[in-house]
C-alpha cells in the first residue's frame, strides 16, 4: 500500500519525473482541488554547492516568467531538508513520448511546435533565464496540444560543469559543442543549438548525433558532423544547418530565426498574459531557518513506487477477463503476450533487464519505473525502440509490460523472447508450472 505524503496544503502522490538534482511528484492542493507538479530539491545539496543565492535568483526569475509556452511556477515551500517548487501540472505528456510512439512529425506540426519553442525560449532569455537542458523530454504538451517548456534554470548547478547539462539518461546529444569543451559559454547561444537538435528530431524522428561510443559522439558534435534526410524541406534544412553551427560566434541567433522564411510561414504570434503582481515572500521564507516558517510535512515513503493498476487496467491489459495470460504460461506465449508478472522488487527487475539489454548491445534509458531500450535490428538496417514499464498489481506483486515504440514487429517479438529467456529467474509462474520446470531440469540432469 502506498502511503501518501503531505507537505503543507498539498497531498503528494507518486513520482512522475526525475532529473539530475530533483524528483517531480504529482500533488493536489487540498484547499482548491487543483492538481500540481511538485519538484523536490534536496536542501543539503544546494548548501553543499553554495548555490543558495543562485537558486533563489533563478526561482525568483521563474516566478516572474509568465508565458503561455512555459510551465508556470506557483509557489515555493520548504522543510528542514527539502525545497518544494510547486508547478503547473501539464496533462498532455512529453513531446518526447509523442515522437517515440508516432515517429517523425509532419512539416506543419513540426513548425508549429518549433515556433512555440522559440517564442517561449526567446521570452525567457529576455528575462535572463537560460535553460541549458533543452530536449523533447523537457517539452510538455497541454490539453490543447500546445507546448509548455519545463525545468527552466532549476536543474543547473554551474559549479558542476558539464554534469549539469546531462539529460535524465546521461547523454549529451542535445548539448552544444562549446559546452562539451568545458569552456565558458553563452547560455542563449547554447540554447539555440539545442533548439536546432530538437527541430531535427521533430522532423526526422531520430537524433542528428547518436553514437554508442561517447568519444565518437563528442567528435561528431564538435564538428557538426550530421546530414539531413532527403524528405527535409529546403528551408528547414537550411535553418537547421545555421542553428547547428559548431562556432558559437557565427551561429544564428533567435532574432535571425524569427526572420527566417521557413519559420515565418503560418506563424501566429502568441498573446502574452496581462501583467500580474508577483509575490516573492514565499521565496524569502524558504531560506529562513525559523521553524514557524516551515510547512507541515507528513512523510510517507520517499519512493512512491510504480503506478498501481486497478481492475479496469488489468482487464484492458489482459485481453478481457482472462487474467491467466499475464503469467505467460505457454511456451509460445511470447508470440502473443509481451508482459509478465514478478514478485521481485521493481528496482531489482529494472537492474536485471538493463544488464540483459546492454549485454545484447542495446542502449538503455531509465526514468522512474520505465526503461527505454534502443538499438539496431539484427540486419543493422533499421532502428527500433521498446518501452518497458513496471506496474504494481498488488503489494509485492508487479507486472512488467513491453511495448514496441518504433521498428519492426517481428524484430520486437524476437527481442522480447530473448529478454524472456534471459530473465526467467525473476518471472513468477503458477506453482504447477514451476514444479514442471523442476521435473524437467532433474530429468535432464539424470541424462
Amino acid at each position: 500500500m502506498v502511503v501518501l505524503r503531505k507537505v503543507g496544503k498539498y497531498e503528494v502522490g507518486r513520482t512522475i519525473g526525475e532529473g539530475t538534482f530533483a524528483k517531480v511528484k504529482f500533488a493536489q492542493n487540498t484547499e482548491t482541488g487543483e492538481s500540481v507538479a511538485m519538484k523536490v530539491l534536496d536542501r543539503s545539496t544546494i548548501i553543499k554547492h553554495k548555490m543558495v543565492d543562485q537558486i533563489k535568483r533563478e526561482i525568483s526569475i521563474m516566478k516572474l516568467v509568465r508565458h503561455p509556452y512555459v510551465v508556470r511556477l506557483h509557489e515555493v515551500l520548504a522543510s528542514r531538508t527539502k525545497i518544494y517548487i510547486i508547478l503547473e501540472f501539464i496533462t498532455g505528456g512529453e513531446l518526447f513520448d509523442k515522437i517515440v510512439h508516432h515517429g517523425r512529425l509532419s512539416e506543419a506540426e513540426t513548425r508549429r511546435y518549433f515556433q512555440q519553442l522559440i517564442d517561449g525560449v526567446d521570452y525567457c532569455h529576455s528575462k535572463g533565464v537560460y535553460h541549458r537542458d533543452l530536449k523533447p523530454e523537457n517539452l510538455l504538451l497541454d490539453s490543447l496540444g500546445n507546448l509548455k517548456i519545463s525545468d527552466f534554470g532549476l536543474s543547473a548547478l554551474p559549479e558542476q560543469g558539464v554534469s549539469v547539462l546531462r539529460t535524465t539518461c546521461g547523454t549529451p546529444n542535445y548539448v552544444a559543442p562549446e559546452v562539451l569543451s568545458h569552456k565558458g559559454y553563452d547560455g542563449a547561444v547554447a540554447d539555440v543549438w539545442s533548439c536546432g537538435v530538437i527541430l531535427y528530431v521533430l522532423m526526422a524522428g531520430y537524433l542528428p548525433f547518436d553514437e554508442l561510443d561517447i568519444s565518437t559522439l563528442y567528435s561528431k558534435i564538435e564538428k557538426a558532423d550530421f546530414s539531413c534526410p532527403s524528405w527535409f524541406p529546403v528551408g528547414a534544412k537550411s535553418l537547421i544547418h545555421r542553428m547547428l553551427d559548431p562556432n558559437p560566434g557565427t551561429r544564428i541567433n533567435i532574432m535571425q530565426i524569427r526572420d527566417d522564411e521557413w519559420f515565418k510561414k503560418d506563424y501566429v504570434p502568441v498573446s502574452l498574459l496581462e501583467y500580474e503582481e508577483v509575490n516573492l515572500d514565499d521565496l524569502n521564507a524558504v531560506f529562513e531557518d525559523s521553524e514557524e516558517q516551515l510547512p507541515n510535512e507528513q512523510c510517507g515513503d520517499e519512493d512512491m513506487g510504480p503506478m498501481i493498476l486497478n481492475a479496469f487496467d488489468l482487464i484492458i491489459l489482459s485481453q478481457g477477463l482472462n487474467l491467466a495470460t499475464l503469467f505467460d504460461r505457454r511456451e509460445d506465449s511470447v508470440k502473443h503476450q509481451t508482459r509478465f508478472v514478478t514478485q521481485k522488487l521493481p528496482k531489482d527487475v529494472l537492474s536485471s533487464m538493463e544488464v540483459v539489454a546492454q549485454s545484447m548491445g542495446f542502449k538503455t534509458h531509465i526514468r522512474n519505473y520505465k526503461m527505454r531500450v534502443e538499438g539496431l535490428s539484427a540486419d543493422k538496417a533499421s532502428h527500433f525502440s521498446i518501452i518497458l514499464e513496471i506496474f504494481e498489481v498488488a503489494p509485492t506483486f508487479y507486472m512488467v509490460d513491453f511495448q514496441k515504440a518504433a521498428g519492426d514487429t517481428d524484430e520486437f517479438l524476437k527481442i522480447y523472447k530473448n529478454f524472456y529467456n534471459n530473465i526467467e529467474d525473476i518471472i513468477s509462474k503458477p506453482p504447477n508450472e514451476r514444479s514442471k520446470s523442476r521435473i524437467t531440469k532433474s530429468k535432464s540432469k539424470r541424462r
